[in-house]
């Protein structure tokens, strides 16, 4: 490692950024921003891949290659030891032991170096321990704030990512909705120099103790997916009762204790964070022996609603749907985002496939993940627009689409195929204006 890295300018100081995720890249390109040094260790290749996968932050990506070319962030392989790491600032820095603002470690992307004693060790017998540490991730509750105290100083922090938001992850960290802060030591958050601008920017603030902190972002994602699987629910008894379950969700947000967030009917919930959350949160329940017949249920119809529409789909054509050929728009987890994980495409697109149905697949942003990871399946086609080749489909299914992109009702007119909305993503006057069928969730036409 050469020493111009570690040494950095003489009155910059340094936040040393260990992961590869979204996460960590999204916080050193924020760093970067608020004038801080960034010194961002990673395994390269899981850095590079990330970086491609989440090509559909622009901004973000744009920031990242200008800092990274000024130097204003620097990337290094991960350490092969924290000692390593530290004993390099520790001797490029002896005569200057506040030239490091903050250490901070993305534990889901180092879950191996964590665990392993050797790292805590190395933090605990560094000669300087006036430095923060920081740590970031998703684990079962009570773990963070035990690896807090078995980090032997006083400046341990945990910061969760609960305002992240796919497709927006500069500017909703920036000014992020809610910022909480667990402290090993309370009321010291003023020794995260670096990160104030964060904490006054945000929306919502609240510190407390680790343990409680981690408690109450669980809590958090938990209540957020009961919302959306409770809609859910609620949309098969409207099918039943024929009334358009948006406009209950309407409804119900005019009420100030309900409020109108995570009312939306659709294919469930997917991406990585919320999914994650609720088995780390089902893990420490059955750690405590604890009965959680609500999460179970939750997670139970996420699940089923990803198959839903497919369902609706079967219903229609009374079964008969061997090899036909079927349009698909969107494969993302989430509108504006290019992630699958958790997206409801993977359940439908084996479904029909085991009937032999031809998939026509129009996802911009989630295009390269798609091919990817179905490149070699003769029954998909991923096509560049989404009317392309709409006079072969004898279906439309669609699982995310931006409300920025709008539907050209004319072009559908002139097939006048059925559409199954998985998302809910056509208006009330669009489906009115409607030649062919339409089924979405907890609505028809």
């Amino acid at each position: 490692m050469s020493s111009d890295f570690v040494t950095g300018s003489n009155t910059s100081k340094i936040c040393v950024l260990i992961g590869h995720g979204i996460e960590a890249i999204t916080s050193a390109v924020v760093l970067a921003s608020l004038g801080q040094k960034v010194h961002i260790y990673a395994d390269e290749d899981k850095l590079a891949k990330r970086l491609q996968q989440y090509s559909f932050e622009h901004h973000l990506q744009a920031l990242w290659q200008l800092y990274i070319q000024q130097q204003q962030i620097t990337s290094q392989p991960l350490p092969v030891s924290a000692e390593a790491l530290i004993t390099t600032y520790e001797t490029a820095n002896e005569h200057d032991n506040s030239q490091i603002a903050l250490y901070w470690l993305f534990l889901d992307d180092i879950k191996s170096q964590w665990q392993n004693a050797s790292w805590i060790n190395a933090f605990n017998q560094s000669q300087q321990q006036s430095q923060p540490i920081i740590m970031s991730g998703i684990e079962p509750l009570g773990k963070l704030a035990a690896l807090a105290e078995r980090l032997k100083r006083a400046w341990v922090y945990y910061i969760p990512f609960v305002f992240l938001q796919d497709g927006e992850a500069y500017s909703s960290m920036l000014a992020p909705s809610i910022w909480l802060l667990g402290e090993k030591t309370p009321d010291s958050s003023q020794h995260l120099t670096a990160l104030q601008p964060l904490m006054q920017q945000a929306r919502a603030y609240h510190n407390a103790d680790i343990a409680t902190i981690e408690f109450a972002r669980s809590s958090i994602m938990a209540m957020l997916a009961t919302r959306v699987s409770f809609m859910n629910e609620m949309s098969r008894l409207a099918d039943s009762q024929n009334i358009d379950i948006q406009r209950v969700s309407q409804i119900m947000g005019l009420d100030a204790r309900v409020g109108g967030s995570y009312l939306q009917a659709g294919w469930g919930f997917g991406g990585n964070t919320l999914p994650t959350e609720l088995t780390k949160l089902k893990q420490s329940a059955q750690d405590k022996r604890v009965g959680m017949p609500l999460l179970e249920s939750v997670m139970h119809i996420n699940e089923d609603q990803k198959e839903l529409i497919f369902r609706k789909f079967w219903q229609y054509f009374d079964g008969f749907i061997d090899n036909k050929t079927v349009m698909i728009w969107g494969g993302s987890y989430k509108p504006g985002s290019g992630r699958t994980a958790g997206s409801a495409i993977h359940p439908l697109l084996e479904l029909l496939w085991s009937y032999n149905i031809h998939t026509l697949v129009y996802s911009d942003k989630a295009k390269p993940e798609l091919a990817e990871r179905y490149g070699q399946q003769p029954l998909l086609q991923l096509i560049e627009s989404p009317y392309q080749a709409l006079d072969k489909a004898q279906a439309i299914f669609i699982i995310s689409w931006s409300a920025k992109d709008r539907l050209d009702i004319a072009r559908l007119n002139q097939q006048a195929i059925p559409i199954f909305d998985a998302q809910n993503a056509l208006t009330r006057s669009q489906i009115g204006d409607l030649v062919g069928d339409y089924r979405g969730i907890g609505r028809t036409k």
